[in-house]
């Protein structure tokens, strides 16, 4: 087990400059705590906050646990519809109590396109075949524009290692321009490799694998649980929004952005920020250190961030185009709520141009209870965003006043 992939080297330049770490405190400087939301609903009439010129209105009510979306090329929306459950002890592939779909909107009526499926995320289209990502690997279904239900069995692309720690079970699937490789992110399957190092084959990584699932291999390593994915439009370079450690403190480590080049290494477990050594991997892997890569941009110690998307040039003017979107799903592990929010960081020259700064707000009731959670975020084809509550049982749609 020693050839383990997620070691895997720098093969790559790095094709533009990497901001110095964030100040970070001394690991334990405050207390690790657990400090979980209630969730208590959205009131009749009440949603969440965009800034000035933006209107918030509800896109779908009829969902449940919305994690994720794809819109397809005749306008079709489908989301994702799966929950972090309990898994039984002798079967630990087969989600219970999880709705398990993909749901079609089309006109605002809800169809049911999947269903059976074991905890679906990501989606993508390409050609004739939809793609799915579920928590033991990548599905393939037959796809007809305007079909509203497949009923044809899949093909499994490729089997992965399913669950994770926490919410690590989600898998995100992503093509090229040219549809020729498909890019699937795996969180990992414990906080920082307490259950060891070899139970982590597979995981914590950004995957490459061809269409039909051969020349698998690993893309981008020691990424936690990355799982927004997304091609920034002005660069063509591809970027993964990261859910960093549990259990050093408030501010500790912080999630991160960062554009992912073939072979990078981002430290995790050993690692973080660069050469930031974990103490409880203390003195394992020095030789890992000159090798971690620096992500692009801090977004928060503990704010689940998750969602990532792109601004189109014909989204929401100026001061948004080609600027990331962050689902930030709120933290657990901190002694106040921070995330719960979508963020926007402001992009120049195909890479961050400022910090992250609120744009969807108003999901947090008080210091103990929040109305929804955010995850997924997208753009359709109009301009308009669409966010993911998956706690609320919500999906918004985010326009620009005209």
């Amino acid at each position: 087990m020693r050839a383990i992939l997620i070691l895997a080297p720098i093969t790559l330049p790095v094709l533009m400059a990497r901001p110095e770490p964030p100040k970070l405190p001394k690991p334990f400087e405050t207390p690790s705590v657990v400090n979980r939301a209630k969730v208590i609903g959205w009131p009749e009439g009440r949603t969440p906050k965009a800034p000035p010129g933006f209107t918030v209105t509800p896109f779908a009510a009829d969902v449940e646990t919305p994690r994720w979306f794809h819109q397809l090329p005749n306008g079709d929306v489908l989301v994702s519809e799966a929950r972090t459950v309990a898994k039984k002890k002798d079967d630990e592939t087969k989600a219970e109590g999880s709705p398990n779909r993909v749901s079609l909107y089309r006109d605002g009526k809800k169809h049911v396109l999947l269903k059976g499926l074991n905890q679906p995320f990501g989606m993508a289209l390409r050609g004739d075949r939809l793609f799915v990502g579920v928590t033991d690997g990548v599905l393939s279904f037959p796809y007809e524009t305007g079909a509203t239900a497949i009923t044809a069995g899949p093909i499994r692309v490729t089997s992965l290692p399913a669950g994770g720690y926490n919410n690590h079970w989600t898998r995100n699937v992503l093509f090229d321009a040219r549809g020729e490789k498909l890019y699937v992110t795996v969180g990992s399957g414990s906080n920082v490799g307490e259950n060891g190092i070899a139970n982590e084959m597979l995981r914590a990584n950004v995957l490459q694998m061809n269409p039909d699932g051969t020349a698998l291999r690993v893309f981008a390593s020691g990424l936690r649980n990355p799982v927004g994915l997304a091609w920034q439009p002005q660069s063509g370079r591809l970027w993964t929004a990261v859910n960093e450690r549990d259990e050093l403190g408030d501010e500790l480590v912080p999630d991160y952005l960062a554009a992912i080049e073939d072979g990078q290494f981002y430290g995790w477990p050993w690692y973080y920020f660069g050469k930031n050594e974990d103490p409880r991997r203390k003195g394992e892997r020095p030789d890992l250190a000159g090798k971690v890569v620096v992500p692009d941009l801090a977004l928060g110690s503990h704010t689940a961030s998750l969602g990532l998307a792109f601004c189109p040039a014909k989204g929401f003017g100026e001061k948004y185009q080609g600027g990331a979107f962050i689902g930030q799903h709120g933290s657990w592990n901190r002694s106040s709520f921070v995330g719960y929010r979508v963020a926007f960081v402001p992009f120049k020259n195909g890479k961050p141009a400022g910090e992250p700064e609120d744009f969807l707000t108003g999901f947090v009731a008080n210091d103990k209870e929040v109305y929804g959670r955010p995850v997924g975020v997208a753009f359709l084809a109009d301009g308009s965003l669409l966010v993911a509550d998956d706690a609320g049982n919500r999906v918004w749609r985010v326009t620009r006043d005209r």
